[in-house]
């Protein structure tokens, strides 16, 4: 079985933490190359890494809130000048496509109507129903986080890999299911020990342990308090850039 590599092109929360951009992970080695997330800085990341936006044949999404959709807007319109010519899916919460072009209008109005060189397709979840979307296999979870739609973990199937993300959400009990048996696991941890609606902190994740049976578990969209404690966190936490073979 081939190797497949899961880059953090960003890694950090809403507003920038650290320095990071939002939330957008690629996989690459089997097949089309899929993101999981595309936060409103993502073009950006991934041209600053070399990557070429017009590559991504997939789009999963975790939930609707800007930090993990609202790139979407810029990679569309950056394939239509770039030429691109392969089809774009987008998967994601009922509703995906509807907010998707009412974001395109509100950046640049008139762009979610024109001609595009390259068709895209919008895939609409259904709570805990695999779906096939390009080279990979997903399956939504849902959980704790308001965002006008419905928020999931997904479990992602590529390359014989599974790899979980937990998206946004306060403790859920959809995370064990998605992260049951996952190759990898990459979990929010907004702040290490403050206690907040809608997203996780490192103690509480921590204390769950025992019942998220993945291989491996990487931190992510951290907050500037969990950023200023991650020395003594006992679990992997994630940079910018960082790339981790499957």
């Amino acid at each position: 079985m081939s190797s497949i590599t899961v880059q953090f092109v960003g890694s950090g929360d809403a507003f920038g933490s650290g320095g990071r951009f939002q939330s957008c992970v690629l996989l690459r080695g089997a097949g089309d190359d899929v993101m999981v997330d595309c936060g409103a800085s993502s073009v950006v990341a991934m041209k600053r890494a070399g990557l070429d936006p017009s590559q991504i044949g997939c789009v999963l999404l975790t939930h609707l809130h800007g930090d993990h959709f609202g790139g979407l807007p810029f990679l569309i319109l950056d394939g239509q000048f770039s030429r691109r010519t392969m089809t774009l899916r987008i998967a994601g919460p009922p509703g995906v496509r509807e907010r998707i072009l009412a974001a395109m209008e509100v950046f640049f109005p008139g762009s979610s109507t024109i001609v595009q060189r390259f068709d895209i397709e919008f895939i609409e979840l259904q709570e805990r129903a695999p779906a096939v979307i390009g080279s990979a296999t997903v399956t939504p979870y849902a959980v704790e986080h308001a965002s006008g739609a419905t928020a999931n973990a997904l479990r992602v199937e590529y390359g014989g890999k599974v790899i979980a993300c937990s998206g946004d959400t306060e403790w859920s009990e959809g995370l064990v299911d998605a992260a049951r048996g996952a190759d990898l696991f990459i979990c929010e941890a907004y702040f290490f020990e403050k206690k907040i609606k809608y997203h996780l902190d490192y103690q509480t994740l921590r204390s769950q342990m025992p019942r998220l049976e993945s291989k491996r578990m990487i931190l992510t969209h951290m907050s500037d308090d969990m950023l200023g404690r991650t020395a003594d966190a006992e679990i992997e936490c994630a940079q910018d850039g960082m790339v981790v073979t499957l």
